[in-house]
């Protein structure tokens, strides 16, 4: 079994956003540069991303919602719902090559191919709502990966861990009934930044209160208030429940560089949270993890902080 894969495709670039959007192309040239510099690239097996069906997309989104955005694609609108979602004719493909590369990298986790990956996909997706586009996602990548492990290998207990600087209200609207899927989101404080939702209050409903946590951090947090919230509240959170997989939801934009975020965290803490996780992982589930990038926006930070995200998880 290897112990890393990557899904890492030059094609995610094809989705092409308007001229000074942060969610770029560049951002992908910026993390492969950082993976060879590591090189990382060159030793881990590479995960081939195949095209998502609908069947599989509509496990989490509606069937409304891919029809406006396949037919919004192909009629060249510049945006879908929002105009902070800006999309181009190859948006609808590579989204679902973006989601598609996510659920393969979980099927081979799930099926003992690989013990962990690291997904640098593009667009993003945990904003993505059950029938519309927002904060740059299109779809839920992690959300959809999750339904593929519960439908394909009955994983009866999944930790998404989400540390972006903005809360992942698409995931955890998905997943707030289901206690089969513990959602923990480190954030910014909703009062001060997009979307407005993940107050600490927000824990679930029904079947699955209790199974969402977040902690959101106000303006200026640093990584010793990251590193304190995550011992004495997630850790404990995390063995009560005792996944048998975790998917990870990772942002940079919590870094003190990134330009769209308000805490003040360095490149220390995110190494710091991923040894950590890993070291969860290995003692409650097997050591499988899947990592997903959502956020980070500062070109520099990504291609530092990512190759060694992914040099923690191949260790």
């Amino acid at each position: 079994m290897a112990t890393l894969g990557i899904l890492c495709d030059k094609r995610y670039k094809n989705h092409v956003t308007d001229e000074g959007h942060p969610e770029q192309p560049k951002r992908l040239d910026a993390i492969t540069a950082g993976l060879e510099a590591a090189g990382v690239l060159a030793e881990c097996p590479r995960i081939e991303p195949h095209f998502i069906d609908d069947k599989l997309l509509l496990r989490v989104h509606n069937a409304d919602y891919l029809r406006r955005l396949d037919g919004a694609c192909r009629q060249g609108y510049p945006y879908i719902d929002v105009p902070d979602c800006p999309i181009s004719p190859e948006s609808w493909d590579i989204a679902r090559l973006a989601a598609g590369g996510v659920v393969e990298a979980a099927r081979q986790i799930a099926s003992g191919k690989l013990k962990r990956a690291f997904c640098a996909v593009r667009p993003p997706g945990h904003h993505a709502e059950i029938d519309r586009a927002m904060g740059f996602c299109l779809f839920n990548n992690v959300a959809i990966a999750a339904r593929v492990l519960q439908d394909e290998f009955h994983i009866e207990r999944m930790l998404i861990l989400d540390w972006d600087v903005h809360h992942g209200n698409g995931t955890q609207r998905t997943f707030e009934h289901d206690p089969s899927v513990s959602y923990i989101s480190m954030h910014g404080h909703p009062n001060f930044l997009f979307p407005g939702t993940g107050f600490e209050g927000e824990i679930g409903t029904d079947a699955g209160r209790g199974y969402t946590l977040n902690i959101p951090f106000h303006p200026g947090a640093t990584d010793d208030d990251l590193r304190n919230a995550f011992e004495a509240r997630i850790i404990p959170s995390v063995e009560r429940y005792a996944p048998q997989f975790v998917l990870m939801s990772i942002g940079f934009d919590p870094h003190v560089d990134d330009p769209l975020g308000n805490l003040k965290c360095t490149d220390e803490i995110f190494a710091w949270m991923t040894r950590t996780t890993r070291q969860l992982a290995d003692h409650l589930a097997g050591g499988r993890i899947l990592s997903v990038l959502e956020g980070g926006y500062n070109l520099a930070v990504l291609e530092r902080c990512v190759a060694e995200h992914v040099r923690i998880l191949r260790e």
